[in-house]
């Protein structure tokens, strides 16, 4: 059981997103304000008292963020240094305890659109009751797949030499980080520089809900995901 329930929400952006552009403020799928006003709206789904932190150097990202005039939404503005496609992500990881200086941190990205509120609840109601042998927790997929290195030709999860195709559902699984979410306490970042412990938990998505936009064909994809499960 998690001792301090002080949670607060973090969702990053930065502008000059290079492989898909204004990827978190663009209309998506006739949603003004994009797939960053649809996770902010996830969000004050949830019903909680706990705040937003919006953190970005985006001038877009702060407009969509202030238009919900929310007092749970607080923009914080990133120093560019820390908004690059080169950024160190430690260096990053270690700039959030001096903006959130104590409790937990729910970390969530606008590029997982289908997460829903329920989902969050779900993971966040979890997070507080994390038997001890855990100290944090993160979203994954589950993957139970033939997975080859070519380095070694050899598959990586299966002994081909005890049965050459066994069935998939025998194979060893795996866990795909798919970055939809982590919660983490900030004492752990301090002591890790890391936004998992030593221990973290894998909360597992359904392919939906894994589905991240990190290309321009995944944005399409997800506006005809969206439009479809929406009937927009």
């Amino acid at each position: 059981m998690m001792e301090n329930q002080d949670i607060v929400f973090f969702l990053p952006t930065r502008k000059g997103s290079e492989r898909v552009l204004q990827k978190n403020t663009r209309d998506f799928a006739g949603i003004s304000g994009g797939i960053l006003h649809l996770k902010l709206q996830q969000l004050l789904d949830l019903d909680l008292p706990y705040p937003i932190v919006v953190s970005t150097n985006d001038e877009a990202t702060m407009a969509v963020a202030a238009s919900f005039n929310s007092p749970r939404i607080h923009i914080i503005q990133r120093p560019d240094y820390l908004c690059q496609s080169a950024t160190n992500i430690t260096d990053f990881i270690n700039y959030i305890p001096t903006i959130i200086p104590q409790g937990h941190v729910f970390w969530v990205h606008a590029t997982a659109p289908f997460v829903t509120a329920e989902t969050y609840l779900r993971a966040l109601e979890l997070y507080k009751n994390l038997p001890p042998q855990y100290d944090s927790l993160f979203s994954v997929n589950k993957i139970q797949q033939f997975l080859w290195d070519p380095e070694t030709n050899r598959c990586i999860n299966h002994d081909r030499s005890v049965l050459k195709w066994p069935r998939t559902q025998d194979l060893k699984p795996l866990f795909e980080i798919n970055h939809a979410f982590y919660i983490n306490s900030i004492a752990n970042y301090k002591a890790y520089e890391d936004r998992i412990g030593n221990a973290p938990y894998y909360f597992e998505l359904n392919k939906l809900e894994a589905f991240d936009i990190d290309w321009d064909d995944d944005f399409k994809v997800a506006e005809h995901i969206y439009r479809s499960l929406h009937g927009v």
